[in-house]
C-alpha cells in the first residue's frame, strides 16, 4: 500500500466534509486499532451527531509506545496512516518516544513525509520527564517540521505537570502545543498566560488546549464559572474540543459543552473553527 498518495487524498477530502460546520473531535484512541474506529463512529451516529473530522492516536490503554523499540512504533504509525486512508474523516495523529533520541527525531521526519500534521506523546503513560532535553528536542524537531505536538496535561501524577509543560512551550517557541485536558482539576495554573502575554519576547503564543474529560466534570459544576474564566484569559481561540473517547463520549463531551455559560460564536470556535484552523483543514 502506498501510504503517501492515500494520506493525501484523505487528507484533501476532509475540507469537503468540513463545510457542514460538524463538530470536529480532536482526542480520540484507537487501541483496538480498525475496531476503535467503528465503535466510535457508531457512538457518534447512535447519538444522532456527525463530525467534520476527529482526531485518531493509536496508542494509549495497552498500546504504551515505551522507549526502546522503535521499530513497533513505526509499524504501528504506518498501520494509523493506512487507517486514515480508508477513514475520510480522520486526521492521523502519530507519535514517537524522546528517550530514542535520533531514532525518534528519524520517525518524526519520516511521518511529516507522509503528511501527518499531529505528534501525540505521553509523559505518564511513555514514563518520560517532560524536564528532559531530549523531550525539547523532539519538540523543537515538530515545530520546525510544522507539526503540533498533543502532550496530556490532565496532572494526574503527584506535582502535577503543568509547570514543566509551561516551560517546554517556552522553549520551543515555534511550535504549536495542544495540552489535553487543560491542567484537569489543576486548570487554574494556565491563567498564568494571560501575563505572561504581557512580558515582552517571553511568550510565543504557542499553547492550545483540549478540554476533552474536565468539561464533563465542570459543567453545571460550583467551579463552572473559573473554569470559563481560565478559558477566556487562555483565549477561546486557543481552545479545541475532545472526546477522549472510549473513556467518554462525543455526546457527553457536548452536552458539557453546551452547558456552559459562554456565548454561541464561543462555542463555536471551540466545537469546529480553532480545530479546522490548527489543523490546516479548509472551510
Amino acid at each position: 500500500m502506498k501510504i503517501a498518495p492515500l494520506l493525501a487524498a484523505v487528507l484533501l477530502a476532509v475540507p469537503h466534509i468540513a463545510t457542514a460546520q460538524a463538530p470536529i473531535d480532536s482526542h480520540v484512541h484507537l487501541w483496538n486499532g480498525e475496531k476503535s474506529i467503528a465503535d466510535y463512529e457508531a457512538q457518534v451516529k447512535a447519538a444522532g451527531l456527525t463530525v467534520a473530522a476527529f482526531g485518531g492516536m493509536w496508542f494509549g490503554g495497552p498500546n504504551q509506545a515505551l522507549a526502546g523499540n522503535p521499530d513497533d512504533i513505526r509499524a504501528r504509525n504506518d498501520a494509523l496512516l493506512a487507517l486514515a486512508a480508508k477513514h475520510p474523516t480522520m486526521v492521523p495523529i502519530a507519535t514517537a518516544h524522546p528517550y530514542d533520541g535520533a531514532a525518534a527525531l528519524d520517525e518524526l521526519q519520516r511521518v511529516a513525509g507522509l503528511g501527518v500534521k499531529l505528534l501525540k506523546i505521553q509523559p505518564h503513560t511513555q514514563k518520560f520527564d517532560p524536564a528532559d532535553p531530549r523531550v525539547l528536542a523532539l519538540v523543537r524537531r515538530a515545530g520546525d517540521l510544522g507539526i503540533a505536538v498533543v502532550i496530556d496535561n490532565a496532572n494526574i501524577v503527584p506535582g502535577g505537570d503543568s509547570e514543566k509543560l509551561f516551560n517546554l512551550a517556552l522553549g520551543a517557541p515555534k511550535t504549536k502545543f495542544v495540552f489535553a485536558h487543560m491542567g484537569g482539576l489543576n486548570f487554574r495554573f494556565w491563567n498564568i498566560l494571560k501575563m505572561a502575554r504581557t512580558a515582552e519576547g517571553l511568550f510565543g503564543n504557542n499553547i492550545y488546549f483540549d478540554i476533552s474529560a474536565t468539561v464533563t466534570l465542570v459543567a453545571d459544576a460550583p467551579i463552572e464559572e473559573e473554569f470559563i474564566w481560565t478559558m477566556r484569559n487562555v483565549g477561546i481561540d486557543r481552545i479545541l474540543i475532545g472526546s477522549d473517547h472510549p473513556q467518554f463520549s462525543l455526546k457527553q463531551t457536548l452536552d458539557a459543552l453546551d452547558r456552559l455559560d459562554i456565548t454561541p460564536a464561543e462555542k463555536a470556535k471551540i466545537r469546529y473553527e480553532n480545530a479546522r484552523d490548527l489543523m490546516g483543514l479548509k472551510p
